[in-house]
């Protein structure tokens, strides 16, 4: 249930009614938006651009704006998503629909969650049957058991990178690496409460803090519960002691990235003998598995590890993990006192939040997790018209092929790896607003008055649609997202993109402003999914989506030097004393920030014709690319948030995503940067990827 991160880029926008249908009236508009039409507001231009470029773009804006009480970060991207939700929420308070449609089965599911005095009247009684069936577990057989029965489709390895799950393992379905004609299962390590095994690793005073913390979050949940506060007490050192050892065995995030270390597959007859402690029958048989024969491990050492804790931990420590697990999951459809003591800790805590988001922004978080698309073909419907899609759709194919003339001038680059390049590029399958093909929620019960009832029937529907998928072939036309997402995203092994509906809007894309902020801001977005199907991951995959290495070894050893030299760039962004940005965790998304905007300013250079554009508010065409850029990720965080980002995610921070511009020849011109500067890169040291 907690939050995740998408393994793309996280759009940063202002709110604007660029893609509304002629008359429909605009949604009121959330505090502190910028003026779309504005270069200059929100600038701080006493700071020298070749100083802090971010700052420059966005230093008043970011001295003025307070951070919402309910937001552990705050930017264009957050007001955009605020409005969405408003548009999402009326679409669902409508109840306009038929009966027993999907659209019906999200009205209801949202307006459930909304009864709060129906779901504090219910307590703990949607819990009780899982409680019973922790309570009867007697022996190693029936844990492998109810450990397999909470297997959850809960994790995405490329799309998202969504790797965390709360389950001891998670479940990815998608195409095989090897054999991209058939879908493989692929388990990915769990178990932990807090983000990341850093959290209980780490020796840093942040982190100790953040560990006695937890341990008596854990104690609170079950007093809460009913267990007595000694015992309680008790049990929260045991269930801490247990994921700690789990943390012990997990792969460190960076690693965990690596397609090429990730790529295991295993028999049935593997996991005993590999992993040796779990009883691997009852928990395939539990999950749903039993008759699957082929797996891909993504962490061997961690799944080994897990399996051995099961054999090893005392069964009344796992008993009581499971309790606690089962309350921490479900506890934002419990009653208000489990809410808050959850908030208090995985938010305000760990994120820094100080106040809990209002019940209706929830219920539209959890109604799109439960049904998204039912959600999504209601948003399209109303607020993406078909024009909007064609205008996109044409400036991706621009970019698409501004890539292709980038890769004919790579002087670097062989033919034959140009060659496979290209076919890669021409087999790319392009997702704009919304999917060809909407998902069916024929299954789903959604029941009024049993809102943790209708949480844990979606996450089982969506269980069940993904273990479905092993019998059939691969649909290439599947969506990673939803269209009211604020989002993009590159699904490498797939080789296609999407881009949702409700990251097409102004500031990012106006078709009433100057072609140098489009294409600084959506054109970089655009280009930034298109690199990742050639950054140090998409790479390694050919237009097939096999993972297959087609360079040459010259070509190859050209590309990962330039990648060492950006890992070290960011290596050198120093956010906290104790805390650095981890250049080989972020190193996709670092060199799709860099190839997007050079292929975004390069398909702005051609949109010109050799033309230069006029100047606005007395900024060049050029300074008005550059500076749409980085105000696309006008952003400001709170310090536990960031550290949390910098631990557990694939993304830099904004400030240090903006400076990618210092790799850009370009910029260098429009902004007059000179050498002793702080952003200036001598020409020999600016990292060229595409």
């Amino acid at each position: 249930m907690r939050s995740q991160r998408r393994r793309v880029i996280s759009a940063v926008l202002a709110v604007c009614a660029s893609v509304l249908p002629v008359g429909m009236a605009m949604p009121a508009t959330p505090a502190n938006a910028p003026s779309e039409g504005d270069l200059l507001a929100g600038m701080d231009r006493s700071v020298v651009p070749g100083d802090d470029f971010f700052a420059y773009a966005n230093g008043s804006w970011l001295a003025s704006v307070e951070i919402p009480p309910d937001r552990s970060s705050y930017g264009v991207a957050h007001q955009l998503a605020e409005l969405t939700d408003q548009r999402t929420a009326q679409l669902l308070r409508e109840r306009s629909a038929a009966a027993g449609s999907d659209a019906a089965k999200a009205a209801e599911y949202f307006a459930t969650f909304m009864d709060e005095q129906r779901i504090e009247a219910r307590g703990l009684d949607g819990l009780k049957a899982q409680f019973d069936h922790i309570a009867g577990i007697g022996d190693r057989a029936q844990l492998a058991r109810y450990l397999g029965s909470t297997l959850r489709a809960d994790v995405d390895i490329l799309n998202a990178t969504r790797l965390y799950t709360d389950h001891v393992l998670g479940l990815w379905v998608a195409q095989d690496l090897d054999d991209p004609a058939h879908y493989s299962p692929f388990l990915v390590q769990g178990g932990l409460g807090m983000p990341d095994r850093d959290y209980y690793l780490l020796d840093s005073p942040r982190m100790k803090e953040f560990r006695a913390r937890y341990q008596s979050y854990i104690g609170t949940m079950l007093g809460l519960a009913g267990t007595a506060v000694a015992e309680a007490q008790r049990e929260a050192a045991a269930i801490y002691g247990l994921e700690e050892r789990i943390a012990r065995v997990h792969l460190a995030r960076a690693e965990s990235e690596d397609v090429r270390r990730g790529n295991n597959h295993w028999r049935r007859q593997d996991f005993a003998a590999r992993a040796p402690g779990l009883d691997w029958e009852a928990y395939f048989a539990a999950a749903g598995l039993g008759s699957r024969q082929d797996f891909v491990v993504w962490q061997p050492g961690a799944v080994t590890g897990i399996a051995a804790l099961a054999a090893s931990e005392p069964l009344e420590t796992w008993k009581a993990y499971l309790r606690f697990h089962a309350l921490d999951h479900f506890a934002p459809f419990l009653s208000r006192r489990f809410v808050e003591e959850r908030f208090a800790f995985h938010e305000k805590v760990l994120q820094g939040t100080p106040q809990l988001r209002e019940r209706w922004k929830r219920a539209v978080s959890a109604t799109n997790g439960a049904l998204g698309n039912a959600v999504g073909k209601l948003y399209a419907e109303r607020y993406f018209p078909r024009e909007a899609k064609e205008r996109i759709e044409r400036l991706v194919q621009d970019l698409l092929a501004t890539f292709a003339q980038r890769i004919d001038k790579l002087a670097w680059m062989a033919p034959a790896t140009k060659r496979e390049a290209k076919a890669k590029l021409a087999a790319l399958k392009v997702g704009v607003g919304y999917p060809d093909t909407w998902r069916d929620y024929k299954g789903l019960e959604v029941v009024s008055g049993d809102a943790l009832g209708n949480a844990e029937r979606a996450e089982l529907f969506e269980y069940h649609r993904n273990l479905g998928k092993l019998t059939r072939p691969v649909d290439r036309s599947e969506w990673a997202m939803l269209p009211q997402e604020v989002n993009a995203v590159n699904l490498p092994a797939m080789n296609a993109l999407n881009f949702p509906a409700a990251i097409l809007q102004a500031p990012f894309f106006d078709a009433h402003q100057p072609a140098a902020r489009n294409y600084g801001a959506i054109g970089a977005v655009i280009g930034h999914e298109i690199s990742h199907s050639f950054d140090d991951q998409g790479a390694m995959f050919d237009a097939q989506g096999r993972l297959r290495n087609w360079w040459t070894p010259e070509d190859f050893k050209h590309f990962r030097a330039a990648a060492e030299q950006l890992v070290q760039q960011y290596n050198a962004y120093r956010p906290f004393p104790d805390l650095a940005v981890n250049g080989q965790q972020t190193l996709s998304e670092n060199i799709a920030d860099l190839a997007g905007l050079s292929v975004a300013y390069s398909a702005y250079q051609r949109h010109l014709g050799g033309q230069s554009a006029a100047a606005v508010q007395g900024l060049s065409g050029e300074q008005q690319f550059f500076l749409g850029f980085a105000q696309s990720w006008r952003t400001k965080e709170r310090e536990p948030v960031l550290r949390q980002q910098i631990i557990t995610d694939g993304h830099a921070p904004a400030a240090y995503r903006t400076a990618t511009v210092r790799n850009i020849d370009a910029w260098y011109a429009a902004f007059a940067v000179k050498p002793g500067q702080k952003l200036y890169l001598a020409p020999a040291d600016r990292v060229r990827m595409w």
